[in-house]
């Protein structure tokens, strides 16, 4: 199913609605801000920071937002592991929290759950690569899955 279609089925939360609507903002070339991030950035203590942060949570803050749900209002991935309730098992469109890739304990990554397979979980999100969109990362990197 396209994301398109996935952001007009019924069954999809709205913030992921919000989410897949954002689809291909990406971050501008040094000398230049996208006031998409900026705006972004606005929901979290990064208010007044271009795109050249790590924004990842600022977009979720930004989505649930628009979506009328309260976000953590930090810009730290990891404080998505206090918010909402706990999942056992994913679900389409809940927080997933990761590590980061370099393991630091603060660090991390934040983002919107679509599906797993064996080897990886994959997100849709803010500062994948620079953009909005879909990325595949380690299933080892998971710390939590969250719902409002």
């Amino acid at each position: 199913m396209s994301h398109a279609a996935l952001a007009a089925n019924p069954d999809t939360p709205l913030w992921m609605s919000v989410a897949l609507n954002e689809r291909g903002v990406k971050r501008y070339p040094a000398g230049k801000t996208n006031p998409r991030i900026s705006e972004y950035n606005d929901c979290t203590q990064l208010a007044g920071y271009d795109d050249k942060i790590a924004w990842c949570s600022s977009f979720m803050n930004w989505c649930m937002k628009q979506s009328g749900i309260r976000g953590t209002g930090s810009a730290l991935a990891r404080s998505w592991l206090t918010w909402g309730q706990s999942l056992t098992e994913p679900r389409f469109g809940c927080v997933a929290v990761l590590t980061a890739d370099d393991a630091v304990d603060w660090k991390g990554h934040v983002g919107f759950f679509l599906r797993l397979d064996a080897h990886n979980v994959y997100l849709f999100g803010g500062n994948q690569l620079g953009e909005v969109r879909e990325l595949a990362y380690p299933l080892d990197r998971i710390l939590s899955y969250r719902w409002p």
